[in-house]
Formats: structure tokens, C-alpha cells, sequence
């Protein structure tokens, strides 16, 4: 409210500006829904790596018919590992961590190549995490900084 007999405007204080970072959008809830699905990913590698590593006849085809002739419990081991930084990564780029955000980039793109290499062992599982892989690479890349903006 102003004073009738003053001559300053009234300043809006519920909003406060942090340099020249643009607002946030709706596009931050894709950050967010990206961070929730690195984790998600990361505990679904874990669990197909632990798969892997105990029951190598869960699988629809044999070592020999990967498109990379590797033992499963190496493959299990690599999926382990990666799932473990993909969940940490994630819970990164919830806290606005720019570092954590480059790595998930890397991360889910390594896990979508290594499932597009895993594909004849487990076809549908493969595709959807591909996807969400691609989905998550596009979130952190073209949107990523709204959520360190957002978390300030």
C-alpha cells in the first residue's frame, strides 16, 4: 500500500532476482522427473546386474549370442557399478550440482549404449531404458540449470 503523501513507488518484495538467470519454467519439473529417473535407472541396473551376476540363464540367449562376446557375470559387475553412480548421480542433480548434471549426461548415455549392447539378452528392458535414457539426456542438457536456479 502507499502512503498518499509519498512519492515512492511501491516495490514488489516477494520476488527476488538472482543475477541474469532466467525463471524457472515448467521445465523444471522434467529436471526433477529426470533426477527421480536416474535413480530409478540406477536401481533398476543394480537389480539386472545382480540378475546377471547370479542367474545367467534368466536371459533369452547365451553369452555367445551378445552382440559382445563377455561372460554375464562381467556384465553384471559393469551394470552393478553403474547403476550405483547413476543413483548418485541423480540424487546430484536433485541438489542442483552442476557436476552431478554432467555426469548423469555421460552416465545415461554409457547406459544406453551398453543396453543397445545388452539388447538380445533382454529386448523390451533394453528399449525402455533407452528411452528413458534419451529422455533424461534431453531433461539435464536442454533444461538442466532451471533446477540450480530454482534450489538457489
Amino acid at each position: 500500500m502507499t502512503d498518499l503523501g509519498s512519492s515512492r513507488p511501491e516495490v514488489d518484495t516477494t520476488r527476488v532476482a538472482y543475477g541474469n538467470s532466467p525463471d524457472p519454467t515448467g521445465w523444471t519439473g522434467w529436471v526433477v522427473f529426470a533426477a527421480f529417473m536416474m535413480i530409478l535407472l540406477g536401481t533398476f541396473q543394480a537389480v539386472e546386474g545382480l540378475v546377471a551376476i547370479f542367474d545367467d540363464g534368466y536371459y533369452h540367449v547365451r553369452e555367445s549370442g551378445l552382440v559382445i562376446n563377455v561372460d554375464y557375470d562381467a556384465w553384471g559387475w559393469v551394470h552393478l557399478v553403474l547403476g550405483a553412480v547413476i543413483v548418485l548421480a541423480g540424487v546430484g542433480v536433485l541438489a542442483g550440482n552442476i557436476l552431478a548434471r554432467t555426469v548423469g549426461v555421460v552416465l545415461a548415455a554409457v547406459s544406453a549404449v551398453l543396453n543397445l549392447l545388452f539388447i538380445e539378452a533382454y529386448p523390451i528392458w533394453s528399449v525402455i531404458v533407452i528411452t528413458v535414457d534419451v529422455l533424461v539426456i534431453y531433461a539435464l542438457i536442454v533444461h538442466g540449470r532451471e533446477l540450480r536456479d530454482s534450489s538457489v
